[in-house]
């Protein structure tokens, strides 16, 4: 609270003693001042635990005290500012109690609301006060500066609140502080709501009288408008929110006048239609009070537009964004509230700028204010000239980069289309309709929402009978749909349009009798074009219905079902199961030789329920069996293959994965599909695959018999063409099914033992490929269905030969056999290591196999000659789509090598071939091999640390012998530059120090003796592989302190011998390596290191240094610690005879000096692991 300044008088001694008693005033104002600040602090502390206590003493002080010394007291006990902290009650109580102190001492008073305003901008520093006689004093107006003193570490800001000159002054961190309103968490939120409520209430309660005399709002509007200018973001951004809604209050007031002047105007109507003698009385009392409240509606009006002018019109534009929201949502409340004010086309136009916004939020704040605007039907009149100016801004943002931006724009475009069809133009609605395909799915419901009001909720003309109509409706509601999706023409997007219409149009989209009729219906109506892409919305709206709206590429579904919607799933479920069970049969019968739509059609047994009644049908059931057997002699598409195979397992009852197998139906003759279905549907497809196994067996026969003859294969022979197509339908469904008791591996092993090579790629291709999916299949029940040694023995010989006949087809002039021989190898290698994962202890021996080292080095070749190469350019749109399934192609090859690594089948070491094309193939793939490191990180920590170092010596030592060979470089040789780059991303996976702290030790000990491991002690060249230190100090930010001091001692002991000589150029790389092992471990960076190794003495003898043999030292040792001494200070020994003693002060400046010491201090011989490094051992040998 700031007591009152005393005003200057203008003569004699008055005038001193005046001077005396403001001197008086401003010091206890000071003082006050810090109290209030501190009490503040200890409030602010306190408010969120104990609100209610707060309220409660108040409370308690208001009932003790009494008349007009109540106020006094509660104002001493509660400042405003703590108000804020008590609720809405307790407010309205103190700021009535505030207004009647105002009517008492009105200067004492509104003090108090000045400070209250200024604490709530979270200023903890001082406001003095003194008084100003006129307004229009040019000293005045040249003391208003706002400025900081950098010496003091203060700010001061001085401005004119008439009749006040206020001087604040506080702290220069204030603009970085978190003042009330920024502050996080739900404190923040409360505390914006009670402010606004408080300045609510204040006008509310100061409408009645204050409010018009010409003192209090001058004063406030004037603090407000000064503060919100302020370059302090704390001042600016409270003061702009106290003020715009402080004018929201006073269009309240105004509305409040407005009605009064209504009111009192129809009861002077109604007073001038009576007679007598109270007339002319009654009539100037009602004249006077319609004179009365239209005077204090201009002035309240002239209030507005102060505040306005002086506070909107300056921070809509602020460089905060908050502040902008503010003020953008704050005026569109006005038009909506005030729209004989507001609601014109000078206050439009901000609402208009503002959706250019460069901030999400503020955008959106726009187009929020827009939308409450336009859904009132009578304000549209006045947006006419707005929406013309700003439509293609408005349709622009549905495309903005902020989705919820985008989504309410598009609502906003909604609800115009629906008041008015003449604003949006065709070409309007023709962008906006494509949002239907748009990847967040709420955007692309209410673009569906757009269209189906737009095309298909509104009726066709038809026959004026009812029930012809209605079906000529639905036809040409149909009709609508198809023709948007053709000129939209977006291949395969049937599902996303589905989607985006099952909000609005799930009854449209579930009538599947209405479908289905008009799809066997002859004539049906529609083009054979137009029949397929309604078979395709006829699965999509079934699978929508099933499966739910979890599209892939398209996000911000609902993925929990509530208790109603999953009643909703499975009552479509059931009416699907009912109704098509029996209609799909002579729908496949009429599409079985249209490939696409067939395909689509064998996808709907996939959806069926076996909760249905209609399950236990067996005769709809076996009629939709035998049409499917048709559907499959007369089709080889692969498309159709997969959708029948997925239907017989779903019809069957199993299911995917290793743990589920339909062999189980097939062998007991029954399965969990349900009641009466699985049955017959095993049996169908039993009899299926028994017609098709048959076919190939003679069909091979044939074959064999004249490879047998000396006959060559052709593929356009009729034979050869039966047996592909044969192949492939038992392919697709050798994919979901166990079909092991046909013995198909058996029957196509001859195929891949042929040596004559003559067979066709693709037949070998599709030979491949079953063999590898029955030796998947064989793994995959081997570890419950082994029973002896024999069938153990048999099932590791049928692994061994096929992974034998992959390994000779890696050789063949094919690429795709070559390919298919790739993965199926490492598919089967891969289900291997899972099985033994997996394996049952009760069963017999486990089923061990390693795959050969020619095999291992087979795969890595194959994968150096067709993963790591370079591409083509591509020319045209073909070739960009040739080199996206190239990549494809090589991302999958790339995936199952390291597969393999990652499970255990290949050595960890295996990988270094694959980890030094991090870098030079890090786009296309970088992911694969980052993940490939992290897991094999995750089973081996250290066997995956050595398979970097190998990669990158194997990587050094090719370069190294390049460059001694001469010559032109060979292609696979990469530069020292990017082995180094190689080394620095291989550092950045380390995040975790001491996690990964043993890991890190290990590598440089290891680059340690790969430079010197060869040379021999007494040799005077520097070894040849010395230069490999560079890229090893790239790893040297990954090492703990202690763990510096000690590679340093390890790197001492292999450089003891050759002191003298590492002045020489060839040795700089030991240099550099030192300087950063020891840059972060004495607070120093590597540069002052190299700089003060440069310097090395001229005068340094050689004879100083110690010698001891490099095998008998171990930095670990007391007998290696004390020779590592004893070689220090013979070397200090000898630095001291050539400097002077006095000019070395400490072992640290000699460590400084002389690069070639180590550190006096024996190294430690444990290793932590702990948070705290320096405790906690683990054991590391260097």
């Amino acid at each position: 609270m700031i007591p009152e300044a005393s005003a200057a008088a203008s003569s004699g001694s008055s005038e001193e003693r005046a001077t005396g008693d403001a001197e008086a005033s401003s010091s206890g104002a000071v003082n006050q001042s810090e109290e209030d600040s501190g009490t503040e602090n200890q409030q602010k502390v306190r408010r969120r635990k104990r609100p209610h206590r707060f309220s409660e003493n108040f409370k308690t002080k208001r009932a003790r005290g009494g008349g007009a010394g109540r106020g006094q007291r509660d104002a001493e006990a509660v400042t405003l500012f703590q108000v804020v902290t008590m609720g809405r009650s307790a407010m309205q109580a103190v700021i009535e109690d505030w207004v009647q102190a105002y009517g008492g001492d009105r200067d004492s008073s509104l003090l108090d609301l000045i400070s209250f305003f200024i604490q709530c901008s979270g200023c903890k520093g001082l406001v003095a006060a003194e008084i100003c006689r006129s307004e229009e004093d040019g000293d005045v107006q040249s003391k208003m500066v706002e400025t900081l003193d950098e010496d003091a570490g203060l700010q001061y800001k001085k401005f004119l609140a008439f009749p006040w000159i206020l001087t604040v002054t506080w702290p220069l961190d204030t603009d970085t502080a978190e003042y009330p309103l920024v502050q996080s968490g739900p404190y923040g939120r409360w505390f914006h709501s009670e402010f606004c409520d408080f300045v609510s209430v204040l006008v509310s309660q100061c409408q009645r009288g204050v409010l018009f005399d010409g003192y209090l709002m001058n004063t406030l509007i004037s603090l407000l408008t000064e503060l919100s200018d302020s370059y302090i973001r704390a001042f600016r951004h409270t003061c702009t929110l106290a003020a715009v809604k402080l004018l929201t209050a006073l269009v309240g007031v105004a509305l409040s006048l407005a009605g009064g002047v209504e009111n009192s105007q129809k009861l002077l109507d109604v007073q001038q239609t009576k007679t007598g003698r109270q007339r002319s009385a009654q009539l100037d009392k009602i004249q006077r009070k319609i004179t009365e409240l239209q005077e204090q509606q201009a002035e309240v009006e002239s209030m507005m537009d102060v505040v306005f002018k002086g506070v909107f019109l300056k921070r809509y534009r602020d460089v905060l964004p908050e502040i902008r929201s503010l003020c953008v949502e704050e005026l569109s409340l006005w038009m909506k509230l005030s729209s004989s004010v507001f609601l014109n086309d000078s206050y439009l136009k901000y609402l208009g700028w503002m959706l250019h916004d460069k901030t999400a939020d503020v955008r959106l704040r726009s187009v929020a204010g827009l939308q409450n605007l336009y859904g009132d039907s009578l304000l549209l009149p006045k947006l006419d000239l707005f929406t013309s100016r700003f439509k293609d801004r408005m349709i622009s943002m549905t495309l903005d980069k902020d989705n919820e931006v985008a989504l309410q724009t598009l609502k906003l475009l909604l609800n115009i289309s629906r008041t008015s069809d003449d604003l949006l133009s065709e070409d309007d609605y023709q962008q906006l309709l494509q949002l239907v395909y748009s990847s967040q799915r709420p955007l692309a419901a209410v673009a569906g929402e757009l269209l189906y009001s737009r095309l298909l909720a509104a009726g066709t003309a038809g026959a004026a009978g009812g029930e012809r109509s209605e079906e000529q409706q639905k036809f040409s509601r149909l009709k609508a749909l198809l023709s948007f999706y053709q000129e939209s023409e977006l291949h395969k997007h049937v599902v996303y349009l589905v989607d985006a219409l099952w909000d609005c149009g799930g009854d449209l989209l579930k009538d599947w009798p209405t479908f289905t009729s008009l799809l066997l219906q002859e004539p049906s109506g529609f083009a054979p074009t137009e029949e397929e892409l309604l078979v395709e919305i006829l699965v999509a709206s079934v699978r929508q219905a099933s499966e739910g709206p979890v599209l892939a590429g398209r996000s911000g579904a609902k993925k929990v079902m509530n208790a109603r919607e999953k009643k909703t799933h499975m009552e479509d479920g059931l009416r699907i199961t009912e109704h098509l069970l029996g209609v799909l049969p002579p729908l496949l019968s009429k599409f079985s030789r249209r490939a696409e739509a067939v395909a689509a059609l064998m996808r709907i047994p996939q959806f069926f329920l076996p909760e249905s009644p209609e399950a236990s049908n067996t005769q709809a059931l076996s009629s939709l069996m035998g049409s499917m057997a048709a559907v499959l002699d007369l089709q080889s598409d692969p498309a159709v293959l997969e959708a029948a195979a997925r239907s017989y397992l779903s019809l069957v009852g199993g299911g995917p994965g290793w743990s589920g197998p339909a062999s189980a139906a097939l062998e007991a003759g029954g399965g969990p599909g349900g009641p009466g279905w699985s049955g017959p549907a095993s049996a169908a497809l039993e009899a299926v695959v028994t017609r098709w196994v048959e076919r190939l067996k003679e069909l091979l026969k044939e074959l064999l018999g004249r490879s047998v003859t000396g006959e060559s294969f052709s593929a356009d022979d009729e034979t050869m063409t039966d047996i592909l197509t044969t192949l492939k339908k038992l392919k697709a469904f050798q994919n979901c099914h166990e079909l092991r008791r046909w013995r198909l591996l058996d029957l196509l092993t001859p195929l891949l033992e042929e040596s004559g090579g003559g067979a066709p790629p693709e037949l070998l291709q599709e030979v491949l490929q079953i063999c590898s999916f029955s030796v998947i299949w064989s793994l995959n029940t081997s570890s419950t269905s082994l029973t002896c040694r024999e069938e153990a023995d048999s099932q590791r010989l049928q692994l061994r030969l096929f992974c034998d006949s992959s390994h000779r087809r890696l050789s063949h002039p094919d690429l795709a056999v070559r390919t298919q021989a790739f993965l199926g190898v490492c598919d089967v290698l891969t289900a291997h290591s899972y099985q033994l994962h997996l394996w049952d202890p009760t069963s017999f021996g486990p089923l061990l196999y390693t795959p050969s080292p020619r095999l291992q080095r087979a795969l890595l070749a194959f994968l150096f000659a067709h993963v790591f190469v370079d591409c083509k350019n591509p020319v045209g749109e073909d070739g960009e789509v040739e080199k996206l399934e190239d990549l494809h192609r090589r991302r999958n090859l790339l995936a199952g090598y390291c597969k393999l690594v990652v499970y255990g089948v290949l050595e960890m070491s295996s990988a270094a071939a694959v980890f030094m094309y991090y870098v030079k193939h890090y786009n296309d793939f970088g992911d694969i091999i980052k993940e490939t490191m992290c897991r094999t990180r995750q089973v081996d920590k250290i066997e995956s640390s050595r398979a970097l170092v190998l990669c990158l010596q194997q990587l050094f030592v090719r370069l190294k012998r390049e460059q001694n060979r001469g010559g032109r470089p060979e292609s696979g040789v990469q530069t020292f530059t990017s082995i180094k780059e190689l080394a620095r991303r291989f550092a950045l996976t380390f995040g975790d120090q001491v996690k990964y702290r043993e890991c890190v030790v290990m590598i440089h000990r290891n680059g340690i003796e790969f430079v010197f491991g060869d040379s021999g002690r007494g040799e005077l060249t520097a070894p040849a592989y010395l230069s490999y230190l560079t890229i090893l100090s790239e790893f040297s930010c990954k090492l703990l302190r202690p763990d510096r001091k000690t590679v340093c001692s390890y790197l001492q002991t292999h450089t003891a011998d050759h002191l003298a000589e590492l002045r020489d150029e060839s040795w700089q790389a030991v240099i550099h390596y030192r300087a950063s092992l020891l840059a972060v471990a004495d607070g120093e960076d590597g540069v002052s290191y190299v700089s003060s190794d440069c310097r090395v003495p001229r005068s340094y003898s050689r004879q100083g240094s110690s010698k001891s043999p490099a095998g008998s030292f171990s930095p670990f040792s007391p007998g290696g610690a004390s020779r590592a001494r004893a070689s220090v200070s013979s070397s200090c020994q000898d630095r001291d005879q050539i400097q002077d003693r006095d000019q070395i002060q400490d072992r640290d400046q000699i460590q400084d000096r002389d690069p070639l010491s180590v550190l006096l201090e024996s190294p430690a011989s444990v290793l932590s692991l702990s948070s705290d490094v320096e405790d906690g051992p683990v054991e590391v040998e260097l």
